[in-house]
């Protein structure tokens, strides 16, 4: 009856259209989940996640109506309460809390019941849809906030296709301010030059326990995180009819997100991330001012500047673009990562002491009279005979080497180290363990970017084992500079080893297993010399990476006497880009049946195999079609003007390469081996056995 009551008093609204679904949840189930975990309770996640046998009606038909409703009829709201953001001083009502949904609460809701199917044109009119069928017209309570105020207000009518509402002031006037003071008559004028539309995403629903208002809370929720962390400005320009939207551009958002708010992401690749979404945006509007300004008619000069200058921005914004893809794409992040690292966590070198002299810093919680008594016949008296040398002692390994200065030593006695910080190493010291490797023991519980991060000229580093837990970026990272590593054991839980661009490593006789992602990553650029060890039990042996910049040069490749074995994916895997102008031929398509492979649908998340062994693609494009709004302009322009062939040619041009980059091709393929590659200085006497997918693979992107 509340219900026909508002329907009543709403104006324009049709009774008629009005569907209400009575929904069985059920008292006292909580098998589909539990509740007062803050992201919404059983009964709520019964009524927005059903199966298929739920959502049919009496008479046996499959209702996908795109809409799901809450029982007004349960005992009341399976949303929790949140506090008024001034605190428990405030004079606002409280609102609710859904902020906190899970990944699958919101994938759900954008899959099944908001976008669906959609195209990027058509996400305004899905979206007004789905808010059609959710969110209650008239006649609730809101707060509206902004950066400046929130102000307690009624809503009157809710126009979805525009995304607005509209709203009248509660008087008495209920609104805490930021900075500025606000009073009843500076609000109703705001209000009026608005002509009373304020914006959903800034309305937060005031809390109801009825359970009657919790479909437009979530509702409002779902349209709010879509416009702030999925939507783009440049989506609706990009049509793509072999994927959805959905599964093209929001899942794998989403899925970033997630990976970025529970610190599955590096640092600096979560700042690289940020910085290009600001660089495409304001390419985007540059763009879009350059064209605005365009008469398709004109065969001025000026025209013809702007169509040139327009054309170096749509190839701008596709780079940028397609930096943006590989980092949303879960697959593509881990094969391809990222080049450089904005990070400042790494500590500068401090480079010799002012003294010249040397320390030996001696890391250990306690030591017997046998174990110190060896330690200064074998080690502290050859090393201390000049008069220059001093020894300190520490109680673990990140306070020695954050002590050390360029040329000292650090020796750590047999023990179980525990550390919660990451270990920098900018200086050219020497680590080494006093005993074997399983005597000395250095492991790292908390999260962090990476465990050991190495950027001295020459780092040496032996007889220690390491335990990696959570470290994001792996257990070791050769940044820069130069690294010697010898009869090491590296426990893995993420990543292995990396070699960035630059860098060298030298790894002898030592034990990596364990590692989620590669064993040992090596990027372009870098020396990398492997020679005795053990790669083991990991996703792949050896991943070495090529980002095809003409600024890169090949890494340099040492592997002898190396065992790799029991790896789920490939021993040694090479990624390399497709080539635009000869493209490659993935796994079982042939030069005559170009379009012979199906194409699959990926739904990431997981860095499983059969992701990687999996192709992507899209059908070929003609190069005279266009494949954005902009192109017709930009090539009628060129057409009028003295230089129209040289324009049209470079137009087609921009446009191949868009589509090139647009519809990224991804492959794998074993191979029969790599050894004869000019990467490889020495390739001699490794043996491989037991890899999943073979001993040796390509990854094409």
């Amino acid at each position: 009856m509340e219900q026909d009551s508002r329907d009543a008093a709403c104006p324009g609204n049709d009774a008629s259209d009005v569907v209400v679904v009575n929904l069985d949840l059920g008292n006292g189930d909580t098998d589909n989940g539990p509740a007062g975990k803050g992201y919404g309770g059983a009964d709520i996640n019964r009524a927005l996640f059903k199966n298929e046998e739920e959502k049919k009606d009496e008479d046996g038909s499959d209702d996908d109506s795109g809409t799901y409703y809450y029982n007004t009829e349960a005992s009341g709201t399976g949303l929790q309460r949140r506090e008024p953001p001034s605190g428990g001083s405030s004079s606002l009502p409280d609102t609710f809390q859904t902020s906190h949904l899970l990944f699958y609460e919101r994938f759900k809701a954008y899959q099944d019941y908001m976008l669906g199917d959609c195209k990027p044109s058509e996400v305004k009119d899905f979206t007004a849809d789905y808010l059609e069928k959710t969110v209650e017209p008239c006649d609730w309570l809101a707060l509206w906030s902004t950066d400046i105020f929130d102000v307690l207000v009624e809503v009157r009518d809710v126009e979805v296709k525009d995304l607005k509402a509209r709203v009248r002031l509660v008087l008495p006037l209920q609104c805490d301010t930021r900075g500025v003071e606000l009073h009843e008559e500076a609000m109703t004028s705001l209000l009026e030059a608005t002509q009373h539309k304020v914006p959903l995403q800034e309305l937060q629903v005031v809390y109801e326990e009825s359970g009657d208002i919790d479909q437009t809370a979530l509702a409002l929720e779902h349209v709010r995180f879509f416009y702030k962390h999925i939507w783009r400005e440049w989506d609706e320009e990009e049509e793509d009819d072999d994927f959805d939207y959905f599964v093209r551009c929001v899942e794998p958002r989403i899925r970033l997100y997630y990976d970025m708010l529970e610190d599955r992401v590096p640092a600096g690749l979560v700042a690289e991330y940020q910085s290009l979404l600001e660089k495409c945006s304001k390419c985007f509007q540059q763009f879009s001012a350059l064209r605005s300004g365009l008469s398709a008619d004109s065969d001025s000069e000026l025209d013809n500047v702007s169509m040139v200058e327009g054309l170096k921005l749509c190839d701008q914004l596709e780079s940028f673009k397609r930096k943006l893809r590989i980092i949303e794409n879960p697959l593509l992040r881990y094969v391809l990562a990222y080049k450089g690292n904005t990070r400042q966590q790494c500590v500068q070198s401090r480079g010799p002491r002012a003294s010249g002299a040397k320390v030996v810093h001696v890391v250990t919680a306690s030591c017997n009279t046998v174990q110190l008594q060896s330690l200064l016949s074998a080690r502290l008296i050859p090393l201390c005979s000049s008069e220059d040398t001093e020894i300190q002692f520490h109680r673990e390994p990140v306070s020695a080497v954050d002590s050390c200065y360029q040329g000292d030593l650090v020796i750590v006695l047999p023990g179980m180290y525990s550390v919660s910080s990451s270990i920098f190493i900018p200086d050219s010291i020497t680590i080494e363990g006093f005993g074997f490797p399983d005597e000395v023991v250095i492991e790292k519980k908390s999260k962090g970017d990476s465990f050991v991060e190495s950027t001295g000229a020459d780092v040496r580093l032996s007889n220690i084992k390491f335990i990696q837990h959570d470290a994001i970026e792996g257990i070791l990272c050769v940044r820069q500079g130069t690294l010697n590593m010898e009869n090491c054991v590296l426990q893995c839980d993420t990543t292995g080893v990396i070699v960035r661009t630059s860098a060298r490593l030298t790894m002898n006789m030592c034990d990596l297993y364990g590692s989620k992602g590669a064993g040992v990553e090596i990027y372009p650029g870098s020396v990398c010399s492997l020679v005795g060890n053990g790669i083991h039990h990991c996703k792949d042996g050896i991943l070495i990476k090529d980002f095809a910049d003409q600024m890169d040069a090949m890494p340099s490749i040492t592997m002898e006497n190396n065992v790799i074995h029991n790896n789920e994916g490939y021993g040694v895997i090479l990624v390399k880009p497709n080539s635009g102008e000869e493209p490659s031929i993935p796994v079982g398509r042939s030069e005559e049946h170009p379009d012979a492979h199906t194409q699959e649908e990926k739904q990431g998340g997981s860095l499983d195999h059969h992701l990687i062994s999996t192709s992507f693609s899209t059908p070929p494009v003609s190069t005279t079609s266009s494949s954005s709004p902009s192109l017709p302009l930009l090539a009628g322009s060129a057409k009028n003007s003295s230089d129209g062939d040289a324009a049209a040619s470079t137009g087609r041009k921009w446009q191949f390469s868009r589509q090139l980059s647009r519809n990224v091709e991804m492959s794998s393929q074993a191979v029969e081996d790599l050894k004869d590659h000019q990467i490889f200085v020495s390739f001699q006497g490794n043996q491989f056995k037991r890899n999943g997918m073979g001993d040796f693979g390509t990854f094409c992107y």
